[in-house]
């Protein structure tokens, strides 16, 4: 039992997932701190000396509960890009290649797909012969019949 745990553990896409994981924890701490201490202020700053942030006070002035803080969302936007980036340059991008060394294919493009002429699906293979949505047979991929 210990050694089919043993196993496991140490497939080489489980130890893979958790370096990336412990590196993407510690990226998201960086990039938060980022957006917290350089972003959120030059946002703040568009508002104006006594605000709140860059939004609108919904209720009474000065109460944070009813105040619509676009500030925020923004700061969350610009965290999400960024941190996603570094994740896709830094994580992906390396392994896309490591494994392209090996022989591997992985996160490659979406290949050629159909629309089913019945139920109007448009993620069928080009291959497909018959609609996995509504089994309806597709035309055969070139066009028509041969003389």
């Amino acid at each position: 039992m210990l050694k089919g745990f043993k196993n496991f553990v140490m497939r080489g896409d489980i130890v893979v997932v958790a370096v990336g994981l412990i590196i993407a924890l510690a990226l998201s701490t960086l990039i938060k701190a980022f957006t917290d201490s350089v972003i959120n202020p030059l946002i703040t700053s568009l508002q104006g000396d006594h605000a709140l942030g860059l939004g609108w006070q919904l209720g009474r002035a000065g109460n944070r509960a009813t105040y619509l803080d676009l500030g925020s969302f923004i700061s969350a936007a610009v965290y999400f890009l960024i941190f996603m980036a570094v994740v896709y340059f830094l994580i992906v991008v390396p392994y896309r290649h490591i494994q392209a060394r090996r022989g591997v294919v992985v996160f490659d493009e979406p290949g050629p797909v159909r629309t089913c002429p019945s139920c109007l699906s448009e993620d069928l293979p080009a291959a497909a012969t018959r609609c996995r949505h509504c089994c309806a047979d597709l035309p055969a991929v070139g066009g028509g019949a041969r003389p």
